[in-house]
């Protein structure tokens, strides 16, 4: 049987016997990890034994797994909903408050809670006659008899009912029907959003008897405080008695949860219990009366309004541009594309910057924009010219994140509008034909600066500006950089995956390329670019091959080393993939013309036949066809490709080409995002690395990379050799390398010239010392920092 896993426990091997079947378990590093967007920035960790049970039923992720010092525990949507050693304090406390308060509940209804906690504590009230479970997934109590069965055991006491449906028409169906009803609900996102909302208060009053009470889950004090003074608003106009009680628990976010507690009776004293609970493990009465005891800062907000809660990081920000008169900045963010959230979620870390951005998708800028305090999503065609001006002009600086092709135009928006411009892109010569008017309508308009071009340049002019100073020269540079999955991820015939745009990195292929080796230039057609790449050793970990990108012949002006022998900007990849692409290229997958028989009642084997001319379509015939153009150097790499294109279908009788944009490469690329994204739990990698060959006045060469060499003290080495390297691994639950490396350089340029750091106008790269030091600076607080080392 396939192993047992789960996205939130990441180690070792376990066995877990399950009647009768012997399930193997595979866990990373053996701890479960609570993450969620309603803690940010927090998470609960519990070490795992051994996982239970894992399924996805009708509604949600249901996960139990037994953990190291809490016993069992149970999981929906990887939000810890009780553990053996700590359910009672919240089970008790949501039961015994409205109960225990109640002079003579006999009916009790309970929504949600299928793990049986809550019913196990209201049966522990002598007068409660009749107790119904209402829960819309069956797999809880399924799973909960299983496995938390000390909770569970009850569900099946001839007094309680338990029925299998939506809270919401049960309550419709049952009005003025309950003494006491208790709401134990997830967290306020996705469906359950709608159970802290008025409808639903208005729901639970119209299904109580005259006097009676409701609790529900009131989330955190620590966390949700906004949340819970709209609820006390919400239940005060709908209840005559509202109040806000709390319990701690250790494994609840910030360790305690609270509840709305109302009643319908006018005067009722929610607060002072009328009758002994028994067996109880965290309740009494005074526990009971002090659970409405708040902390300052809650009392502060629920009673009077008035919000006492420290101020700290953009908050503290704001209050200080606000008393200091900082004026509001406008950014306009072009693209929702991969690479996009990380410069928008740095951008507006400054309280005083107001985010728009803007797709031609609406709901693609509004997911971008998610989250992200003073961002607004708008919907922009950029091909709508008097649009894209009155975008541009209503703002101080646009970010272009969108292809390259579409930079000249928002440029001549911006000068327009006098907008400022930061791009990722490489300066175009229609950029550059721009340059007179953007230093005559006084505006910065700052090119490639994501991770290549952009990281890249600033490490090389530091170096490079350093060796110079010690009065060295450098006779090579050559500097290579690749986007790729990390190496457990690389697990398909190209050794690659997307995570930027799959119709940038198969036109990157295309591109010719030259560059300077031995004084001499080379120049490199784009449709041999891959016969160029050779193996590239950084550490013995990886099989990188290297091959060079776009023309590196300017660098040696560009970067100040006339004296340089060698200038290489290039591209890593693993090894094999180059073949693979050279492979795609002859074969005519990579043509960009239209062709008019493209079509979608096509086979992809037809379209195959079709693309390099075969007689048929069978796959004998394609495969001949296909070692006569690719001329394999052996059988052993004839094999290899041809496996890869079986895999990719393009031999494939039956499966119908969806045509895209009515070229073989756009098909392509529709066709390799799904099979080469990456899947949840991934995660990619970039490398970049700097090498610089130096020469000192005294002849020595050394090999150099590094701010911290000293001459001196190596007068007796011939030769070193020192790099400068960034390897950057995404997150699987957070950004992806690619993304932050690109991103994130973009949004510090732009504050930088929001902030008039960078103020020199017309059209730029970041070349010289006055762009790079204060970008680099920034970066390497964020952790970007490139390492650099004498081997």
């Amino acid at each position: 049987m396939a192993p047992l896993t789960h996205p939130s426990i990441v180690g070792k091997c376990l066995y877990l016997l399950h009647s009768p079947i012997k399930v193997l378990i595979v866990l990373t590093d053996g701890w479960f990890r609570e993450i969620s967007p309603q803690w940010q920035g927090q998470a609960m960790t519990l070490k795992v034994n051994k996982i239970l049970h894992v399924e996805k039923s009708l509604y949600q992720d249901v996960l139990v797994f037994e953990s190291e010092t809490f016993g069992n525990v149970l999981v929906l949507d990887g939000v810890i909903q009780c553990t053996e050693r700590d359910e009672f304090s919240y089970q008790e406390m949501i039961a015994h408050l409205p109960l225990a308060s109640h002079p003579n509940p006999k009916k009790v209804l309970v929504i949600g809670g299928g793990d049986g906690g809550v019913v196990r504590e209201v049966l522990k009230h002598d007068t409660v006659e009749e107790v119904v479970l209402c829960d819309i997934d069956e797999a809880v109590p399924r799973v909960s008899k299983l496995y938390l069965p000390h909770m569970a055991a009850l569900l099946s006491d001839p007094r309680v009912t338990v029925f299998i449906g939506d809270g919401f028409k049960f309550l419709a169906d049952n009005t003025a029907t309950y003494d006491v009803i208790i709401t134990d609900s997830s967290d306020p996102v996705g469906p359950a959003a709608a159970l802290f909302e008025k409808p639903y208060f208005q729901l639970l009053h119209d299904a109580l008897t005259p006097g009676g009470h409701i609790s529900t889950q009131g989330e955190c004090l620590w966390l949700h405080l906004p949340l819970i003074e709209e609820l006390q608003k919400v239940t005060r106009g709908i209840f005559p008695v509202a109040e806000y009680a709390f319990t701690t628990i250790p494994t609840y976010p910030s360790g305690q949860i609270g509840f709305v507690m109302c009643s319908k009776e006018p005067g009722r004293d929610l607060r002072t219990p009328v009758r002994k609970v028994p067996n109880t493990r965290y309740y009494n009465s005074e526990v009971h009366k002090a659970a409405f005891v708040l902390p300052e800062f809650g009392r502060a907000l629920l009673k009077e309004g008035r919000d006492v809660l420290p101020k700290f990081g953009r908050a503290a920000r704001a209050i200080k541009n606000q008393s200091e008169g900082k004026p509001v900045k406008k950014v306009l963010l072009l693209g929702s594309g991969f690479v996009a959230r990380p410069c928008a979620e740095y951008i507006v870390r400054e309280p005083s910057n107001e985010l728009t951005v803007a797709c031609r998708t609406l709901e693609r800028a509004k997911a971008l924009t998610e989250g992200l305090p003073s961002a607004t999503a708008v919907s922009l065609d950029v091909l709508d010219t008097h649009a894209l001006e009155a975008a541009v002009a209503a703002h101080d600086l646009v970010i272009s994140l969108i292809p390259y092709t579409y930079h000249a135009a928002v440029i001549s928006a911006a000068i327009k509008g006098k907008t400022h411009v930061v791009t990722t892109s490489y300066v175009s010569p229609a950029m550059r034909e721009l340059d007179a008017a953007a230093k005559e309508a006084g505006i910065v308009v700052l090119n490639e600066i994501g991770l290549d071009p952009g990281i890249d340049h600033l490490y090389a002019i530091k170096t490079i500006d350093e060796v110079h100073a010690k009065g060295g020269k450098v006779k090579q540079f050559l500097s290579y950089c690749g986007g790729l999955p990390a190496p457990e991820c690389s697990n398909n015939p190209l050794g690659y995956k997307f995570s930027w745009s799959s119709r940038g990195v198969l036109l990157a292929l295309l591109n010719s390329a030259s560059f300077i080796a031995s004084g001499q230039t080379v120049s490199v057609l784009g449709s041999e670019l891959m016969s160029h790449a050779k193996p590239y050793y950084i550490t013995p970990a990886f099989a990188f091959v290297a091959y060079p990108n776009r023309d590196s012949t300017p660098f040696s002006q560009w970067y100040n080393i006339p004296e340089a022998e060698t200038v290489v900007r290039g591209t890593l990849r693993y090894q094999g993939f180059p073949e693979f692409i050279g492979a795609l290229v002859k074969l005519g997958w990579l043509d960009q013309s239209q062709k008019p028989w493209l079509v979608d009642s096509l086979t992809w084997a037809e379209v195959t036949q079709k693309a390099i001319s075969a007689t048929d379509s069978a796959e004998s015939t394609l495969v001949t066809r296909i070692k006569q153009l690719c001329s394999f150097p052996d059988d052993s790499e004839a094999t290899r490709i041809i496996s890869g294109l079986r895999w990719i279908g393009l031999f494939s009788q039956a499966d119908k080409v969806v045509p895209r944009a009515g070229n073989l490469l756009d098909t392509l690329c529709a066709r390799l995002e799904t099979l080469m994204k990456y899947e949840e739990g991934e995660r990619d990698l970039v490398m970049l690395q700097h090498k610089f060959v130096v020469e000192w006045a005294d002849g020595t060469e050394v090999r150099y990379s590094s701010p911290s060499f000293d001459r001196s003290s190596n007068q007796s080495l011939a030769q070193q050799t020192l790099t400068s390297t960034l390897e950057a691994y995404g997150s699987p639950r957070g950004h992806s390398a690619m993304a932050l490396t690109v991103g994130l350089p973009a949004g510090i340029a732009t504050q930088l010239v929001l902030d008039g750091v960078l103020n020199t106008p017309g059209v730029q790269a970041p070349y010289s010392k006055e762009i790079c030091d204060p970008i680099r600076e920034i970066l390497e607080r964020e952790g970007l920092g490139l390492v650099e080392k004498v081997l």
